[in-house]
C-alpha cells in the first residue's frame, strides 16, 4: 500500500535496487528498503505521509556524506530525520529518509566553563540536560517533548519552548555546526569576521560559492529583507535572512541554516551554548471560567517576570483525568475550572520566589483574574503539573474520533502578547463560523497557542474547510504582525502560504538561497520554498477504506482494529528512554521499528492490504511486533491509548491460522498444566533445569533459553496447603475469592499462603480458585480461541461457586488484571464476565482497609522497621490501576521507608525472557534501569516486587531476592 504519490519521479525498480547496494557498501550504518520500513518512515507526526524509497540509518558523518553522495549519483532526494515528531510534515518526502537519531547520538564533549557542549544531531535533549545537569547547566529551548526531540531535529525547525520567554529559541543557541552540503562536500560553520569570509569565498567549492554569493543576495534584497519579515520575535518560517543582514553581528551560517529543515544542509555535529540551570521552580496555577479569561490574565502574569506563562484548556483537563498515568492533577485542583495558567518562576533564592508568587496573586485577586490561585512549591505537586502540560498534545489528540482529529495547520501562530486576548476572539470567531471546536494550549508568554481544530480530512468538503481557516487565520495573523509559523516550523502545513507572507521579492530572495545551497534541489525539496499545496499528500485522505475483517478480540469500541492502530498519530512518547514503562523495546534497540509506534504503522498498513487477514500472516510484520513484551505500558502511558499488546495477540492469532501454532507457543499457554504436573512430581521435575544438556536440548527443540533458571516446583503447593489449613471459625466481612494464579501457587506457595492468612485476619472467608486458568498464558501467544475456553469457564464458574457480591483478588497483577481487561474483549457481552469484572479487588486495597480499620494489626518492632523497602510495579498493574494500593499498603507497614522505583519493565515479561531469541533484549531491558537500582540499594534494603516474572528477573540479573508485599506484611502482622 502506498500513502501518497511522490511529487518528484521516482527510480525504477533496478535503479532503485543500484541506489540500495551502493548505500550497503558504502555505509556502516543499516539500509532498509523494504515495504514496512518504507512506510513507517513516510510519515512523521503531522496529518501528512510520503512514501520514500528507502532508510538509512547513519553511524557518523561520513555515512551521512556517502549518503548524500549515493542519492546524488542517482537522482533522488535526502530527507534528514531526527525522532520525527514534526507537527508540519517536515520529515516527509521521498528520496531517501536518513534517521539520524538511532546512532548518532553521542554527546562528543561538555565543557562546563565555557557553557558549551558538542553533540551529534541524534542526541535527546534531555539526555544532554542530564549531562549538563551536574554542572548547574541545561539547554535552553525546552521543548514539550524533550524526552525525545533530537538536537539536530530541534534545529532544522528552530524549536522553543515554554521557557523562550527567559532563552529565546534554538537559533539563540547554536555557536558551530558540521554539515555535509547538497554535493556530499562536508564544512564547518560558524561566526566570521569578514576577512574569514572572503578568505572562505574564494574557494572554488560549493562551500566557497555560498560564502561567496549569499552576502549578495541579503545586498541585493536589503529593503525586502527589512521590510518582509514580522516584527514579532518568536519565528521559525523561511530562510533567516535577517539575521545575515545584521550588520552588527558577523556572519554566521550556523545560525542561518538553523531552522531551515533540512533544505540547505545535513547536520552532522553542533556545538550548542548552555546556561545556568535554576535551582529552583514554583508555580502558580490560575483557575479560570473561561479561556478567554485566562488569555486575559496573561499579562499580570508577565508583569511578575514569569518564566513561562502556559494556557491548558477542558478538552485537555478532562482528558487527564482519564488516564492513570496523569489523574495525579486532578487532586491538587480546585473546583471545575474552564482553563488554567501555569504560570512558573524560577531562580535561586526561595524568598524572592516566594514574593513573586505573592505579586502575582495579588494582582489576580485586585483584577478579578479567575477563581483560585494554587500554589505549587513541593516538587510533587510541581511534578504531577508539568507531566500534564507537557503532555497536552497527546492528551488533545486522544480525544480524536475515528479520522476526526485535532490538526496542526494554525496550531503554531504567534502574535505579541499584548494583542493575544484579541486575536485569539477573533481566531475563535473564525472557528465558529465554520462550525470547528478546537482544543488550545501552549505559551501565553510569547504570544504563541497551539490551537488545533477538529477535522477529518477524508471528507473532501473538511480539507476545503482547512483550506479556507488556513488562510483565514494567516490573514489575521499578519493583521496582528504575528507570524504564521513561531516553533513548529514550515514544512507542508505552511510553506504554500510563503509567498504571501513574506512578499514575492523576499520570497524570491529565498528561492535564490535554496538554489545557492541545493541547486539540484536534493535536500528535502518541498519545504520553505516551491511547496505542494497543503492539502496534498494527506495520509487520512489517501489511506483506503478499512477492509472487513473478522477478529476474535473485540475492538468495537475504538471502530475495529484497524482504527485502534490507527488512534496512533506519531507523537512519539514511546520513544523516550529515561522514564515510565513505554517502550522497553525501543529503550533497547533504538530502531523505530520496535517503538509502540512503528508496530501501529506496520499494522496499519498489514490492516489496508485488500485482505488484510492474509497480511496479518506476513512474517515481515511479524518482525516488527517481535520484540514487543506485551507490557500494556502503552496502554496507559501513550496519551492515545493504543493497546499493542491486544494488537499484537490479535495478529499473533491471524499468523497461527495460516503457519500453525509452534510448539513453544502450546507449551507456554498450557504452563498451569505444566506447573500442576511439575509440582505433582517435585523434587524430580527440578532435576532438568540443573542439567546442562537437557537445557541445551530445551534450547534446540523448543527455544527456551540455558542461561535463564526455571522456576522451582514445590510439592507442597498452596492448593494442598489450603486443602489442610484450619479455617477461622468466624468471617464477619464475609466471604472473598483468591485466585490460586498457575504461578505462585505451584512455584512460590508462601505468597499465597500469607494472602489467605492475612484476609483471615482481616475477618474474610477465603474461597481459593484453583480450578482453572484466566488465559493470561494463552494471550501472550495469540492463542486466543484457547483464552476465550478458559476465560468463559473460569468466569462461570466464580459466578456459579461464589457468593455474588464476594470480592475476587489476587496475588499475581497479570492474572488479577485479566479479568479486568482482556476478559472484557474476550467475552465482551457475557453477563457472567460482567459480573466478575465488577468484583475485581486489589489485594493490596483488602489488606489496607483491614489495617485502616483495625482488624488487620502490624507490629512497630518487626525486622523490617528501619529498613527501605524497594518497590518495583508490575508493569500490567501500572497500565491498569496503578501502584498507588501496593504503596498505601507498604507504608502501613510501621517504621519503613518506601522507594517506588521508575525502572520501567522489568524485561522478563512472562515467557519473553524465557525464549532463547529474546534473551538478550530480555537483559538489555532489565539491564537500563531495573538492575542498577537494585545493585546501588544497601544490603539491608528489601526489594519488593508484585509480579512472578518481575521476581525472577531481579534475581537473575543482580542476584536478590525480591519480595511479594504481602509476604512483608505477614513478617509485619501481630
Amino acid at each position: 500500500m502506498t500513502l501518497s504519490t511522490e511529487s518528484t519521479a521516482s527510480p525504477e525498480p533496478t535503479e532503485t535496487g543500484d541506489l540500495a547496494r551502493r548505500l550497503e557498501a558504502d555505509l556502516e550504518g543499516e539500509v532498509r528498503f523494504d515495504d514496512y520500513s518504507r512506510h513507517l518512515f513516510a510519515r512523521d507526526a503531522s496529518m501528512y505521509a510520503i512514501t520514500p524509497l528507502g532508510v538509512v540509518f547513519p553511524r557518523h558523518a561520513d555515512d551521512v556524506r556517502a549518503a548524500v553522495a549515493a542519492a546524488a549519483a542517482h537522482g533522488v532526494s535526502v530527507v534528514p530525520r531526527g525522532a520525527g515528531t514534526s507537527l508540519a510534515g517536515q520529515t516527509t518526502g521521498p528520496g531517501i529518509v536518513l534517521d539520524l537519531s538511532r546512532h548518532m547520538r553521542r554527546i562528543v564533549a561538555l565543557d562546563p566553563e565555557a557553557r558549551t557542549a558538542l553533540v551529534e544531531p541524534g542526541v535527546v535533549q534531555d539526555d544532554l540536560n542530564r549531562a549538563a545537569a551536574p554542572y548547574g547547566l541545561m539547554f535552553g529551548p525546552d521543548t514539550s517533548t524533550s524526552n525525545r526531540a533530537t538536537l539536530g531535529g530541534m534545529i532544522g525547525n528552530n524549536s522553543a519552548g515554554s521557557g523562550s520567554l527567559r532563552h529565546g529559541m534554538t537559533i539563540d543557541h547554536i555557536r558551530a555546526l558540521d554539515v555535509v552540503l547538497s554535493d556530499a562536500t562536508t564544512t564547518h560553520l560558524s561566526p566570521l569576521t569578514e576577512a574569514e569570509r572572503e578568505l572562505r569565498a574564494g574557494r572554488i567549492t560549493l562551500d566557497g560559492r555560498i560564502h561567496r554569493e549569499l552576502p549578495r543576495i541579503v545586498a541585493a534584497h536589503a529593503a525586502a529583507v527589512e521590510a518582509g519579515f514580522p516584527r514579532h520575535w518568536r519565528r521559525a518560517g523561511g530562510y533567516r535572512l535577517d539575521r545575515l543582514a545584521r550588520e552588527d553581528t558577523p556572519f554566521d551560517l550556523a545560525k542561518f541554516v538553523v531552522g531551515s529543515e533540512g533544505t540547505l544542509a545535513v547536520t552532522t555535529r553542533a556545538l550548542v551554548d548552555l546556561v545556568p540551570k535554576p535551582s529552583r521552580t514554583v508555580f502558580a496555577v490560575g483557575h479560570f471560567t473561561s479561556v478567554a479569561g485566562a488569555i486575559e490574565a496573561t499579562q499580570d502574569a508577565l508583569a511578575c517576570d514569569p518564566a513561562a506563562v502556559e494556557l491548558m484548556d477542558r478538552t485537555i483537563l478532562d482528558l487527564s483525568r482519564e488516564k492513570i498515568e496523569y489523574a495525579s492533577l486532578s487532586t491538587v485542583l480546585e473546583g471545575d475550572p474552564e482553563a488554567l495558567l501555569f504560570v512558573s518562576f524560577t531562580g535561586d533564592d526561595e524568598r524572592e520566589l516566594q514574593g513573586q508568587l505573592d505579586q502575582l496573586t495579588s494582582l489576580w485577586r485586585r483584577h478579578g483574574h479567575g477563581y483560585h490561585t494554587l500554589r505549587a512549591v513541593d516538587p510533587a505537586d510541581r511534578a504531577a503539573l508539568l507531566k500534564v502540560r507537557k503532555a497536552s498534545l497527546g492528551l488533545l489528540m486522544a480525544a480524536s474520533e475515528g479520522t476526526k482529529r485535532p490538526l496542526a495547520f494554525i496550531e503554531d501562530t504567534a502574535v505579541d502578547p499584548v494583542h493575544l486576548p484579541a486575536y485569539t476572539k477573533r481566531l475563535k470567531k473564525v472557528l465558529d463560523r465554520h462550525g470547528l471546536t478546537a482544543g488550545f494550549y501552549g505559551h501565553c508568554s510569547v504570544g504563541c497557542l497551539h490551537i488545533r481544530p477538529f477535522l477529518d480530512v477524508t471528507d473532501p468538503a473538511q480539507r476545503q474547510t482547512m483550506r479556507d481557516v488556513a488562510e483565514e487565520i494567516k490573514d489575521l495573523v499578519t493583521e496582528y504582525g504575528g507570524v504564521n509559523s513561531s516553533e513548529h516550523g514550515d514544512g507542508l502545513a505552511r510553506s504554500e502560504f510563503n509567498r504571501e507572507l513574506f512578499g514575492d521579492e523576499l520570497y524570491e530572495a529565498m528561492r535564490q538561497v535554496k538554489g545557492l545551497f541545493d541547486p539540484d534541489d536534493r535536500l528535502n525539496p518541498g519545504k520553505i520554498v516551491d511547496a505542494p499545496a497543503m492539502t496534498d499528500h494527506l495520509r487520512d485522505a489517501a489511506l483506503p477504506p478499512a477492509p472487513g475483517l473478522r477478529t476474535r478480540l473485540d475492538f468495537d469500541v475504538t471502530g475495529g482494529m484497524r482504527a485502534t492502530a490507527d488512534r496512533c498519530m506519531n507523537i512519539g512518547l514511546c520513544r523516550k528512554t529515561d522514564a515510565g514503562t513505554m517502550c522497553p523495546s525501543y529503550m533497547a534497540t533504538r530502531n523505530e521499528q520496535d517503538s509502540t509506534r512503528g508496530r501501529a504503522g506496520a499494522l496499519v498498513k498489514a490492516l489496508s492490504a485488500p485482505d488484510p487477514h492474509t497480511a496479518l500472516g506476513d512474517e515481515a510484520l511479524h518482525e516488527v511486533l517481535d520484540l514487543c513484551l506485551m507490557c500494556k505500558a502503552c496502554k496507559s502511558e501513550c496519551p492515545l491509548g493504543v493497546d499493542m499488546a491486544a494488537l499484537k495477540t490479535e495478529a499473533l492469532a491471524h499468523h497461527h491460522d495460516q503457519h500453525g501454532v509452534p510448539a513453544r507457543s502450546r507449551v507456554f499457554a498450557a504452563i498451569r498444566l505444566l506447573n500442576r504436573i511439575g509440582s505433582a512430581t517435585a523434587p524430580l521435575s527440578n532435576l532438568p533445569g540443573r542439567i546442562p544438556l537437557l537445557r541445551r536440548l530445551l534450547d534446540r527443540t523448543l527455544g527456551i533459553t540455558p542461561h535463564r533458571p526455571l522456576p522451582r516446583y514445590t510439592r507442597r503447593n498452596l492448593v494442598r496447603w489450603y486443602g489442610r489449613r484450619t479455617a477461622p471459625a468466624q468471617a464477619p466481612q464475609g466471604t472473598v475469592v483468591l485466585l490460586a494464579d498457575s504461578f505462585t501457587t505451584y512455584t512460590e506457595p508462601e505468597i499465597g499462603r500469607a494472602a489467605v492468612e492475612l484476609l483471615e485476619r482481616s475477618g474474610w472467608d477465603v474461597r481459593l480458585e484453583s480450578g482453572g486458568c484466566c488465559g493470561r498464558a494463552s494471550l501472550s501467544k495469540g492463542l486466543v480461541d484457547d483464552a476465550s475456553d478458559k476465560a468463559f469457564q473460569l468466569v462461570h464458574r466464580l459466578t456459579e461457586t461464589t457468593p455474588p457480591d464476594a470480592p475476587i483478588t489476587g496475588c499475581e497483577p497479570s492474572c488479577l488484571m485479566t479479568l479486568r481487561d482482556e476478559h472484557r474483549a474476550l467475552l465482551p457481552k457475557d453477563s457472567a464476565r460482567i459480573a466478575v469484572t465488577d468484583r475485581v479487588r486489589q489485594l493490596e486495597e483488602l489488606l489496607t482497609e483491614a489495617v485502616d480499620d483495625g482488624r488487620l494489626r502490624l507490629r512497630a518492632d518487626s525486622w523490617l522497621s528501619g529498613r527501605t523497602l524497594l518497590f518495583h510495579g508490575h508493569c500490567h498493574q501500572k497500565a491498569e490501576v496503578g501502584t498507588a494500593a501496593t504503596m498505601a499498603l507498604l507504608r502501613r507497614i510501621p517504621g519503613v521507608e518506601v522507594i517506588e522505583l521508575d525502572a520501567g519493565c522489568c524485561g522478563m515479561a512472562g515467557s519473553f525472557g524465557f525464549e532463547s531469541e529474546h534473551y538478550d533484549v530480555s537483559m538489555t531491558v532489565g539491564g537500563d534501569r531495573l538492575f542498577p537500582a537494585v545493585r546501588a540499594a544497601s544490603d539491608d534494603t528489601v526489594v519488593v516486587a508484585t509480579g512472578a516474572s518481575c521476581r525472577q528477573q531481579i534475581f537473575h540479573g543482580t542476584e536478590r531476592d525480591a519480595w511479594h508485599p504481602v509476604q512483608l506484611v505477614r513478617e509485619a502482622a501481630a
